[in-house]
């Protein structure tokens, strides 16, 4: 079976030992297509992004970029605009034939919090090769809200791949035929795209992050309130104007349909209008 892995087939990755933990696994943390990944407890604050690089280890660079270490066993803050290090729990020892792919929570994103994973030897971000067997890490930057975290936390999820099953252009467009794929026009050009509803029903097209904010607790799930943290977005003549560097959660005009055997991921692509990240694709593979 080549595409997406379902959770069947990571758990039997974790009985034969090709995916381990530092603890035993939590409850939720196999997805139907993915795993979370979970950090350990420490970090360190390091002065720059950084990759590894062909045949080095993630400790090797550590001398040259880290500043110091932090303790997260009683929760620590890792502040809006510093980059952090974070060994996760898990580790791999993936067969020859399977891969894997890792991205931000939907979470983690909608909070501006970027999380990214590198592995000993990464020339990439977010990507595993196939075969790999080492340890993970997190590269985490708050950009918009400075954040309090523990050991444990599932910020980022891996999803496991063995062979190309990207669907191409053409065979997307005959999916969107037979399917639906999005309500409207489908935009399909190197994947599926989506706009931003200008002109919403209710008025609201998004919402803002607001630049000086209180700390949040990524444990308290619902316990905010929304206007402490976000203003509302909302069109005047079918236009908005986006402030530089400003952190934009906003409504598509498109609503999204994925059939039962295909699994979708959000892609970001940038069309660039100054300093403004505005558009996102999203790429159809085969799932289970």
């Amino acid at each position: 079976m080549t595409g997406v892995l379902p959770s069947q087939t990571i758990e039997r990755l974790l009985a034969d030992g090709a995916i381990a933990a530092d603890a035993a696994l939590a409850e939720g943390q196999v997805q139907p297509a993915s795993l979370d990944l979970r950090l350990g407890g420490k970090a360190w604050r390091v002065r720059a992004s950084f990759l590894p690089g062909r045949g080095r280890a993630v400790p090797e660079r550590l001398d040259q970029f880290a500043m110091h270490e932090i303790d997260l066993a009683p929760g620590a803050v890792l502040e809006k605009g510093c980059v952090y290090l974070v060994p996760l729990m898990e580790r791999l020892a993936l067969p020859p034939d399977i891969a894997a792919v890792a991205n931000a929570k939907s979470s983690t994103g909608r909070l501006d919090l970027l999380t990214r994973v590198i592995a000993d030897g990464g020339t990439e971000f977010d990507r595993i090769g196939a075969g790999y067997a080492g340890p993970l890490y997190a590269e985490i930057c708050p950009r918009s809200f400075s954040v309090l975290v523990r050991p444990g936390m599932r910020l980022t999820q891996l999803r496991f791949r063995r062979g190309e099953s990207r669907l191409d252009d053409a065979a997307l467009a005959a999916l969107h035929a037979a399917e639906r794929l999005v309500s409207g026009e489908a935009t399909i050009s190197d994947g599926l795209a989506f706009s931003v509803d200008l002109r919403p029903e209710d008025g609201l097209a998004g919402w803002r992050a607001k630049p000086h904010t209180g700390l949040i607790d990524l444990d308290r799930i619902g316990h905010y309130r929304v206007s402490e943290f976000w203003e509302p977005v909302r069109p005047e003549d079918g236009r908005i104007i986006l402030d530089p560097g400003a952190f934009y959660i906003l409504v598509s005009r498109e609503a999204v349909h994925i059939p039962p055997d295909f699994a979708a991921e959000m892609a970001p692509y940038l069309a660039m209008v100054g300093e403004f990240r505005v558009h996102y694709a999203g790429f159809f593979d085969p799932g289970f």
